[in-house]
């Protein structure tokens, strides 16, 4: 099969963070004393390979990137200092960019301030739609002044509007997302020539990786703390999710009296903002491997998730005071916070990694699968003769 190389490769591929990439000299130090490598996936030494050869086509087929989860084992003991675990991060990057069909995540690791543009745009939007409607937001509180008295959410925000829109956006980012990852399946298994049944028989792995982030466990630096952290973060947004667009109907309620799903808003917004600030610490101490080199989307993910979390505490405690103009205006930053989250972060940057490593490490069960099925299907017969 012929393969096509692209030297311009190797320039993008710095653009996106893997200045070091020239340095390798691919003695294989890195994938020998990493702890997830083996077993067919040979990485860091493989992917940054393929970059300095111009491989374009099979960086785009592989999964090596998102089985690292940044130990920095390999780029402590690099002998050319070419932070291969960084390299790794660059190429998650590279990868996300390349599934992204609309381009927009290629413009926002290229251009920073593209993606700062993006979430002022839409958090203009959310403000807007609390402005412009004359029977909605702020103008209708101007009608009413009773309004402005006591806290009246169903008055200034109908839960059913809301919930509608709650729905409209689950839908946008869920199709953006699965386009997304359908281009990084159809690029992964270009050539894997798996069955149909290695689909099915390897589900498990997406279910177990997606709940339980569990191969972060073997790493052998900081694996337990890292992985607790991240999967205390993913649970959080995910209960928060599932407030939003589930049981919005109980949770936005007219008073603050305690309602089960209290318990499941206070468990989100604590952890979600406990975790920000532990992992901005350590970031600014850069004592670890995995904090010592980030970029603006690694910045504003965790400042995202840690001004939603203010935001609801804030929102939370002036309802509680039945403060009324203080609810209104706090639920607007509070939404001018959360949604330019979801719509730029999730598709388009970091949280799509969420989505894109358990399907990475399902991805490869099926690949081993249909190798598997090969290789027997190669031996049975000469066992026979």
């Amino acid at each position: 099969m012929s393969v096509r190389v692209d030297p311009t490769v190797v320039v993008e591929f710095r653009e996106f963070g893997g200045a070091t990439v020239s340095r390798c000299f691919n003695c294989g130090n890195c994938t020998a004393v990493c702890g997830l490598s083996g077993q067919g996936a040979n990485f860091p030494r493989r992917f940054i390979r393929y970059t300095q050869l111009g491989l374009a086509e099979r960086m785009q087929e592989s999964l090596d990137p998102w089985l690292c989860y940044y130990c920095g084992d390999c780029s402590d003991t690099c002998p050319r200092e070419a932070e291969p675990g960084n390299l790794m991060m660059a190429s998650r990057r590279w990868l996300t960019s390349r599934y992204d069909w609309t381009g927009l995540s290629r413009l926002m690791y290229l251009k920073p301030g593209a993606e700062l543009a993006a979430l002022g745009a839409v958090a203009l939007l959310v403000l807007l739609l609390f402005v412009v409607p004359a029977d909605f937001g702020f103008r209708l509180l101007a009608r009413h002044p009773e309004a402005r008295a006591v806290v009246n959410l169903a008055a200034f925000a109908p839960t059913a509007i809301v919930h509608v829109g709650d729905t409209i956006l689950a839908l946008l980012l869920s199709g953006l997302l699965v386009a997304n990852a359908a281009r990084m399946v159809a690029f992964a298994m270009r050539n894997a020539g798996a069955s149909p049944l290695a689909y099915v028989a390897e589900l498990r792995a997406l279910v177990l990786h997606g709940l339980t982030q569990k191969r972060w466990r073997d790493c052998s630096t900081g694996a337990t703390r890292h992985w607790l952290r991240h999967l205390l973060v993913v649970t959080a947004y995910g209960s928060m999710f599932a407030l939003v667009v589930v049981f919005l109907q109980w949770f936005q309620v007219e008073n603050a009296s305690f309602h089960w799903t209290s318990l499941i808003g206070y468990y989100a917004t604590l952890v979600l903002l406990g975790a920000t600030l532990w992992i901005a610490r350590e970031r600014l101490q850069k004592q670890d491997q995995i904090h010592k080199h980030t970029d603006l989307s690694d910045w504003l993910f965790l400042g995202l998730l840690f001004l939603t979390s203010l935001s609801g505490i804030l929102l939370h405690l002036v309802r509680l005071l039945d403060l009324a103009m203080p609810t209104y205006v706090l639920y607007v930053v509070h939404l001018m916070i959360a949604v330019p989250m979801l719509v730029v972060e999730v598709p388009f940057s970091k949280w799509s990694h969420l989505a894109y490593r358990p399907l990475a490490l399902y991805l490869t069960a099926v690949q081993a699968r249909a190798s598997a099925r090969r290789s027997a299907l190669v031996t049975t017969p000469a066992l026979q003769t």
